[in-house]
Parts: structure tokens; sequence; C-alpha cells
């Protein structure tokens, strides 16, 4: 019977964690990862919160216990960063549950910590994401927007490409603009350590920003820097061949990591399912110049992707002659073979079309909540009341229904209108 009640208590935390528009499929492993995170009681907790940002006087009127009692649970959910603890626009103070990717999956491995068995925690991410694969499936391929999108190595640009780069396509904007900023290990390079399977890839270099970095300092999670050391990580990441990866969004980007292609989620899922384009690209293309290359193949073994390999020169004079040639489908645009060449016959050249990014997080969501048939958990937050619940279903029915779905996940629906109405009422 015991058992019986633990398992329930976090499948109802696993149901809580698929209102969110990425999702979290449900297995044994998932199970047993939220236990090492959650006990009992805070699964139960967790699974009744919005996901919207809420108050404390809203989780204590949701969980029916006294405000004081509220706060202590919300604080201790936090110093385990389980929970983020903001300030909204008016300095009041709110929690917000963030979803596992990019969130507290990476948190419980963003430092080195005793409390929880980091070793078990890993092998136990590493099966659930890597070999089950239907969290990656959802995370990455469900829809057409999705959570991350590559930044372009700056120094790959020429002076003329740096013209068109807007602010929000460079990292280094990123960080000077953003009003905290937090530096941490890598959650994929430390989970693979734990499998003895980690690169020589540097670890900690892996970058949070605004309220997110503001609750992970205050609690230890990462440290503070200053853009300073912002900027020479970036550096640091382009010599180490790593890609950046952010937040999908123009404004207020929460993370930037520095991935390597044989530890990291993000690039292991461009590898895997590369024609469903699971990460936004960059605005860039790599352009090789056939007459200038040598056929070495560093550009193919620095592509973290495979977008990059060798086939015949068709030169006569030289048979065994090859060449670069770009599979433009799967190329992320992020310029390491730019920085590989060494007789500069790769350079970066403009995308025909640009890459549409969203505003911000809220236009993220709710854009990522209509492709998946979702938007219904957002508009009814609130799982106390059974009119929302029913709402909710109701809604969800409907989404469903292929003629309803297409048109509301039009790519002017997604861009224009709804960016229009968050600008609007800025949330």
């Amino acid at each position: 019977m015991a058992h019986h009640t633990i398992k329930s208590e976090y499948a109802a935390l696993t149901e809580r964690l698929n209102r969110f528009p990425q999702g979290a499929p449900p297995s044994e492993l998932l199970r047993r990862i939220l236990s090492i995170l959650f006990d009992e009681r805070e699964a139960l907790l967790v699974s009744l919160l919005p996901i919207k940002p809420f108050t404390v006087r809203k989780a204590a009127d949701i969980w029916k216990i006294p405000l004081p009692e509220a706060q202590k649970t919300l604080a201790a959910l936090a110093g385990r960063a389980l929970l983020l603890d903001m300030e909204d626009d008016e300095g009041k103070q709110t929690y917000l549950l963030p979803p596992p990717m990019a969130g507290f999956f990476e948190f419980s491995l963003m430092r080195i910590r005793g409390d929880i068995d980091q070793k078990l925690l890993s092998e136990l991410f590493y099966q659930y994401l890597n070999v089950e694969e239907d969290f990656i499936r959802n995370l990455f391929t469900e829809g057409e927007t999705q959570l991350g999108r590559v930044f372009v190595h700056e120094p790959s640009l020429t002076a003329d490409n740096a013209l068109h780069v807007l602010d929000y396509e460079r990292a280094s904007e990123v960080i000077r603009s953003a009003s905290h900023r937090a530096v941490g290990i890598c959650y994929c390079r430390h989970k693979m350590e734990h499998l003895g399977r980690d690169c020589a890839a540097p670890k900690e270099i892996c970058m949070t920003f605004g309220n997110t970095a503001r609750s992970l300092i205050r609690h230890g999670f990462a440290r503070g820097m200053e853009i300073a050391e912002g900027l020479d990580l970036l550096g640091q990441a382009h010599e180490s061949n790593l890609v950046q990866f952010g937040e999908n969004v123009r404004s207020q980007v929460s993370f930037i990591c520095n991935c390597c292609g044989c530890c990291c989620e993000a690039l292991i899922a461009a590898r895997r399912f590369g024609f469903l384009h699971p990460v936004h690209t960059t605005n860039f293309l790599p352009e090789i110049r056939e007459a200038d290359c040598t056929g070495c193949g560093k550009c193919v073994r620095i592509c973290p992707v495979e977008a990059m390999g060798l086939v015949s020169a068709n030169d006569p004079r030289r048979p065994n002659r090859q060449k670069a040639k770009l599979d433009e489908e799967i190329c992320l645009g992020c310029g390491l073979c730019v920085r590989s060449c060494t007789t500069n016959a790769v350079t970066l050249k403009p995308r025909s079309e640009r890459v549409i990014t969203p505003l911000n997080s809220t236009h993220r969501a709710v854009v990522m909540a209509i492709e998946r048939g979702k938007l219904q958990h957002l508009i009814f937050d609130n799982r106390a009341l059974f009119s929302h619940r029913a709402m909710a279903a109701i809604l969800g029915v409907i989404l469903k229904l292929p003629p309803v779905k297409q048109a509301m996940a039009g790519r002017q629906m997604k861009s224009r209108y709804l960016e229009a109405l968050i600008t609007r009422f800025r949330v």
C-alpha cells in the first residue's frame, strides 16, 4: 500500500510537469529521478502548483496550510534549486517551478553536492534521456518552435557579416545587458563524468542570467560573475570548439550553455533528429571556396552535428583529391568550421531566410503550447478549481482538431499577433 501511495504522488508530479509545453514522459526512470530530488510530501505539494509565478500566499491557499509553513516549504525547495525564488517588476517575491529542462535537471548537477547521490542521478538521467529517448524526442522534436537556439561564434564573422548580426544574436550582448550573471558546472559533462565518459572540455563554463542567475547565486548553485569574465568564457568556448547554445528568445535570455558534441543533450539530439530541426540555427551558413579547399577534413572533424563531409573534388589531375561539402539542412551555423580551416576556405554567409526567434519566454511558451496542443494548461492555470479543469479539458479537445490547431499555429499568428499582444501588455 505504501509503495502504491508513493508512486501515486510522483505520478501526480509527473502530470504537473507535463503541463509544460515540452513535457516529461512518465516512466519508472523518471519516478526514480523525482524520488531522489523530491520527498513524497514535496512531490504532492509541487504537483498542485501553478505554471505561472506564484506568491507564498497563493501556495498557502492551494495547499491549505498556514502561511509560515508554506514559506518554510518554499524556501526549502528553492534552497535545493527545485524552485526559483524571484522578484517581480514591483519588487514582490514570487516563486516558479522551472521545467525539467532547461531547469531543475540541470540545476541538480550545476555544483558538486553531498545531499543527493549525483552518480546515481547521472546514471538515471543518461538512461532516461539517451536510452529511452521519449523525453528528448518530446523536448527537441515536437512542434516547430524549440527551447534553444545556437549563437554564432562572433570571431568567425567577417566585418561585413558582423553588420548583419542583431544584438540578441550576440552572446556577448546577452552577457553585457543581463541584470545578473552566473556561471556553474556544465550539467552534461558533469553527468558524463560520473559515467566515466566526459571529454576534456571546460566544465565550469555554462552561464545563467537575470532572475534565474540571481536565485542560483543566492542558494550557491552558481557563482556570480562580472561582464569581463563572461566574455572571457566565450573566448574559452571558442578555443575549446564548444557550441554556444542558449534560450530561444530575443529578450531576457536566461541561459547560454557551451556545448560539446559528445556529452551535450542538445547536440546529440541535433545529430539524431537533425531532419526534424530540434535546435534553432543561427542566421548564417558556411560557404566553401572549392579552389582553396585542400580536403584536409578539419572542418569535418570539428563539426558537432556532422553537417560537413568530404567528397571527391573531381580533379582529373589528382583523382584522390577531396573537398568539403556542407549539408545545409542540418548545419547549425555556429562557425566552428571557420575557425578550423587553415586555408581560409570556409567563411560564413547569411541564410536566405532569417530564423524567427520568439520575443521572450512568455511568447515562446505560448507558441510551444499552441503547437503541442497544451494551450489549455496556460489559460486555465489553477488545478484547484474544478471549473478550470473542465474548461482546460474542453479546450484540449478543441485544440486537437486539425483545422483549429493549424490555424492557431500559423506563422503570422505565432510571430506578429502574439508578439504584439505580449508587448502591449508587458507579459
